[in-house]
């Protein structure tokens, strides 16, 4: 690292910035990171999986029913996808990187399920525990200027380590019980990592979203009930 650039001597790479340092796909680092990411993905998916079945025998043991809990979709962020898009007029195969982002694809992808196709690929865009979150969707026609991407959360106002010193647990709890938000936390520094006043406005991300075209309003969630570490 010179400063904040990223420099790799063994392929003479030159970044603006050391959180994006990469190594070219088809290089052993390459191959290793994405088999790595792979496998970590896949265990997500599983892991998703068992939650939510979970939750749906909860939701029965204790309201006699889970017919609403039906899934709406799961898509991962934080990974690379090997796919195809038009660049100057060329269709290209490219390695997309969503760092913080998630594929937010038009109804008329190739790459999402036909259920879509009139709707566009949803897009999940959780905000904090005392506010909302959003449901998007892609484009109808025709992927963004982003390569099909979209944020996928509000993003954070405050680091894990500032929110920790300037946000008390115990109010916090207080605040959101008040608010009628159950939340349960393993330990006060993860509530106070997650506090709302740690994270943008995400009403306001949503609306600059919209704007910039990248993906559509579709519903705003309000929290009920919060599970955190």
């Amino acid at each position: 690292p010179r400063g904040d650039e990223w420099y790799s001597e063994e392929w003479d790479w030159s970044l603006p910035d050391r959180q994006l340092a990469a190594a070219p796909i088809y290089s052993k680092h390459g191959q290793s990171y994405l088999e790595a990411m792979n496998a970590a993905g896949n265990f997500a998916f599983a892991n998703r999986s068992a939650l939510a079945q979970r939750a749906r025998k909860v939701l029965n043991k204790h309201l006699g029913a889970d017919g609403d809990a039906v899934l709406l979709y799961d898509v991962s962020h934080n990974i690379a996808k090997v796919e195809t898009h038009n660049i100057d007029g060329r269709n290209c195969s490219c390695c997309v990187h969503r760092k913080g982002a998630t594929r937010a694809f038009s109804g008329d992808s190739g790459d999402i399920s036909s259920r879509f196709s009139e709707v566009g690929q949803p897009v999940l865009v959780p905000g904090d525990m005392g506010t909302a979150s959003w449901i998007l969707a892609g484009p109808k026609a025709g992927n963004n200027r982003a390569f099909g991407s979209s944020c996928h959360g509000a993003g954070r106002a405050l680091s894990r380590t500032a929110a920790r010193k300037l946000i008390d647990s115990d109010a916090l709890s207080e605040d959101l019980e008040e608010r009628g938000i159950i939340v349960h936390a393993k330990t006060g520094n993860i509530l106070s990592e997650e506090a709302p006043a740690a994270y943008k406005d995400v009403d306001e991300v949503i609306a600059l979203t919209e704007g910039a075209e990248l993906a559509r309003a579709v519903a705003r969630l309000r929290p009920v009930a919060v599970i955190k570490g």
